[in-house]
């Protein structure tokens, strides 16, 4: 009985013991026959394992979650089509810089080559794991039970250390399977768990405060780097000191709340004219955690965001590949945001103890603000059913408490919500950003409501978006997540329509048959909820809509609200190279329709 009790455990039992001591609390996955090791090594865990429908939501809803706790996240997946189907959601992760650890099954080693069942071997035997090497930071292939403790440990670290990202462990089946001794993980038990983040030294901080501090107009333009970074309350402090507006990328949207004095909004294609203007009339740009992306610089072309050259530009980022990638860098500094800021705010408050006030700037700011909203006013209070979108998001910060985080899609529930909604707690909208990925919103809320259970979460999506993956909906009713998705409804694909109406003059292949306001037309979503035993709501007029909301909020209950809505573009001041592309001897806008 004791040689029983003493028995080698599996690798995948220890690699499950290994998560526990990591505190990993969720695994987001698919079973197959490469891994159900594992999911028998997790079913006596108390890590849960968060089972889906299809690998791509195990995928989204895994980033989602590691947006929320600020930790990789942990994916199991089958080999092939379940990897394949996952990848979407890890390339996603990938370029919004998102820590995950996935973990993959794959074919028995002693089968390398032979091509077994679902192997992929077209081009090199013992491949599999090369699918995921163009996004992920490394990609490993675990060739030796006794090196899986190594790799493991390897792979949260780089995972979560420099710019952050996902990273692919690949594992045999067989080895899954291998029982070893614990050495190899014992070796690793007293390792540290995270790696001390750079800073930035005095000398550097006084040259970048004292041109700062002498500049006529500086403007501070930060990124998704410092949400990455927990340094919402750090940039708040700098800036306030340093007197500086704010303007933001679409994914450093929510790093200071929407309604600070200083917050300028978001640049580039979808920015307003106060923020394109100003940011176009700085001396000096101050960035911070941003890669200066095509859409948040109106494709690069001057005139429209930055005069870069002209402005000067002061760039912080952790990864040193992003410093000079897009525009020319005075000072380029690599650093963590949080600790960067924190030695600037100590040395800004040394040289300059009485601060810096910009009041006349302050006071533009805040006018702009209610012309813009005054201006908003007829669309956003509107009675046209189907929805005017603005009426949409207006209602819902309504219906939402401050906190309450929100998950987008692409469309307007993207681009109008980087434009007009406001975010009044840092981190709580979670976006797809470089990737853009249409189907991220509904599946991302069902990782944000595990990572914050106690917390509202909603998630804003189109017909299009939400009609992606609507099996994320049976994990949600299986796990009681009282989460709201509100679909605006406008029976296309709105975006690319309204691009395709406005240089071809038709929309086909953009739309689906029928309109919004005829359902019999296109999917009951509302019936589609209920079909998975979730609530499911078809909202009739737009007076319903609040109260609707409230209601949800309140009944805790996973929630499918069908909004029809008009299909009326994101308005913009910016510009777009694909105008050019498309019409390049015509003057011609988005905004047709």
């Amino acid at each position: 009985m004791d040689a029983i009790l003493k028995k080698p455990k599996t690798v995948a039992e220890h690699i499950v013991d290994y998560l526990e001591r990591r505190h990993v609390k969720h695994i987001f996955g698919l079973c197959g026959h490469t891994n159900i090791a594992v999911l028998a090594a997790l079913a006596d865990s108390p890590i849960d394992f968060v089972t889906v429908r299809h690998e791509q939501i195990a995928s989204h809803a895994a980033d989602a979650y590691a947006r929320v706790t600020g930790k990789a996240s942990v994916v199991l997946s089958h080999l092939s089509p379940g990897l394949t189907n996952c990848a979407t959601g890890v390339a996603n992760a990938a370029l919004d810089c998102i820590p995950m650890v996935v973990i993959a099954g794959d074919i028995p080693t002693h089968y390398y080559g032979k091509h077994p069942h679902q192997e992929v071997n077209l081009h090199a035997d013992a491949a599999q794991w090369e699918i995921y090497r163009p996004f992920v930071k490394r990609a490993w292939r675990v060739d030796r039970a006794d090196l899986m403790a190594e790799i493991l440990e390897k792979a949260f670290h780089l995972a979560e250390s420099g710019q952050p990202g996902p990273v692919l462990v690949n594992v045999p089946m067989d080895i899954f399977s291998e029982r070893i001794s614990s050495d190899s993980f014992d070796r690793i038990a007293s390792n540290t768990r995270a790696l001390v983040k750079p800073s930035i030294d005095d000398e550097t901080a006084r040259q970048i405060v004292t041109r700062l501090a002498e500049a006529d107009k500086p403007v501070a333009y930060v990124g998704g780097g410092i949400l990455l970074a927990k340094a919402s309350e750090e940039l708040r402090e700098f800036v306030e000191h340093m007197g500086m507006p704010v303007a933001h990328s679409l994914m450093g949207k929510g790093a200071l709340r929407d309604d600070h004095p200083q917050v300028l909004g978001m640049t580039g294609f979808w920015g307003t004219s106060l923020v394109n203007q100003t940011c176009l009339d700085a001396d000096y740009v101050f960035a911070v955690g941003t890669r200066f992306k095509e859409a948040d610089c109106s494709s690069w072309y001057p005139g429209y965001t930055f005069n870069i050259p002209g402005s000067k530009v002061i760039h912080i980022d952790i990864e040193p590949s992003e410093i000079g990638r897009n525009y020319p860098t005075e000072i380029g500094v690599v650093a963590d945001a949080k600790a960067a800021l924190r030695t600037l705010t100590r040395v800004a408050r040394e040289l300059y103890p009485e601060g810096f006030k910009r009041s006349d700037l302050f006071s533009k700011i805040s006018e702009f603000r209610k012309d813009f909203k005054a201006s908003n006013t007829e669309m956003a209070t509107s009675p046209a059913f189907p929805m005017m979108p603005e009426r949409i998001l207006s209602d819902t910060r309504k219906a939402l408490p401050d906190d309450a985080i929100i998950t987008t899609d692409v469309g307007w529930n993207k681009n109008g919500v980087g434009q007009q909604f406001d975010i009044l707690t840092p981190g709580s909208i979670l976006t797809p950003g470089g990737f853009a990925t249409m189907g991220f919103g509904p599946p991302g809320a069902i990782g944000a409501k595990l990572a914050v259970p106690e917390r509202v979460v909603l998630s804003l999506v189109g017909d299009g978006g939400f009609g992606q993956n609507p099996a994320m909906l049976a994990t949600a009713v299986e796990l009681d997540l009282g989460i709201i998705w509100l679909v605006m409804n406008n029976n296309a694909f709105g975006t690319i329509a309204g691009l395709q109406k406005a240089h071809y003059g038709l929309t086909y292949g953009t739309t689906f048959p029928g309109t919004s306001a005829e359902p019999e037309h296109g999917p009951d979503y509302a019936q589609i909820a209920r079909a998975y035993g979730a609530v499911g709501i078809k909202v009739g007029n737009a007076d319903e809509l609040l109260p609707t909301l409230q209601a949800a909020v309140e009944s805790g209950r996973p929630t499918v609200l069908d909004v029809p809505m008009i299909n009326n573009p994101t308005p913009t001041t910016g510009h777009w190279n694909i105008l050019d592309i498309y019409s390049p001897d015509r003057e011609v806008s988005h905004v047709a329709t």
